[in-house]
């Protein structure tokens, strides 16, 4: 059974060249029939190894050493219960329910402002009404 369900950002730092870089992976802890409590980890579609692992660590993008990460943030999913009180709707016809999901692009592990990067709220575009046009 699947008890939680994460977005993680986690951050690489590598030893080597000092690269910094950092990337999203969905987290599913699931508990077995035994009681075991396990985590698995995917990174854009792809099951993968915990990147808090050696044999989960990404090549660095600079210099293709690997570094295991840290976590930088986390966002819970939540898993709803059996209860019926979270809000809800039924799907009716699955084949025709918001098709525009199925070609909607991936959101990417890496889609997201890099640590270090000289982008950011400066180069984001003022918020406010658009200029009236000529």
């Amino acid at each position: 059974m699947i008890t939680e369900l994460a977005v993680e950002r986690v951050e690489f730092t590598c030893g080597h060249c000092w690269t910094r870089w950092s990337a999203d992976y969905d987290v599913q802890h699931y508990q077995d029939d035994r009681g075991a409590d396990w985590e698995y980890f995917s990174r854009d579609g792809v099951p993968v190894a915990s990147p808090y692992t050696p044999e989960g660590a990404p090549a660095c993008p600079l210099c293709g050493r690997h570094w295991v990460g840290r976590l930088q943030a986390r966002r819970p999913v939540p898993v709803p219960g059996g209860d019926g009180r979270a809000p809800r709707s039924p799907v009716t016809d699955a084949a025709g329910h918001r098709p525009e999901r199925r070609t909607a692009p991936l959101l990417g592990a890496v889609a997201h402002e890099q640590p270090g990067s000289t982008a950011g709220p400066a180069a984001a575009p003022a918020a406010g009404p658009s200029p009236a046009r000529p």
